[in-house]
């Protein structure tokens, strides 16, 4: 005899603690403001060369979305903010899978992985130049 479908609750579970996650850490990035030294380590890249990964100023941007400050969060770092943006939306297709019984599947070619590897490339060389000094934090 096949096994019985699982539940439409059982199904959300995983989705839903996952954002749950998500939310407690913006919960905490948006009390513990990275704005203010001290609070975070500092990145070890910038620490040892100065120069800004594309990951450096993410917990800014992460605390700017959280008070609704989507300017300064794109000011902070604008590639999370659009980050954030790509987890919602597949978090929501994610929801909705889970709740219809199908199955969550992200089969990336590895042609895309590589053009996200050279946007984060692009991203941080730019960000470090004089012309692209706006996409610094």
């Amino acid at each position: 005899m096949p096994p019985a479908p699982a539940s439409r609750l059982r199904r959300l579970v995983v989705p839903a603690g996952v954002m749950a996650a998500v939310v407690a850490a913006f919960g905490y990035v948006a009390t513990v403001d990275p704005h203010e030294p001290g609070h975070y380590p500092v990145c070890p890249l910038l620490r040892l060369t100065g120069v800004l990964c594309p990951g450096c100023g993410g917990l800014r941007s992460a605390h700017d979305v959280a008070h609704g400050d989507i300017v300064a969060a794109l000011g902070s770092n604008a590639l999370a903010v659009a980050g954030y943006a790509v987890f919602a939306a597949v978090w929501v297709l994610w929801m909705v899978r889970a709740a219809r019984g199908q199955p969550m599947r992200v089969g990336l070619a590895p042609v895309h992985w590589w053009a996200v590897g050279a946007v984060l490339v692009v991203f941080s060389v730019v960000r470090n130049l004089p012309f692209g000094s706006a996409l610094a934090p």
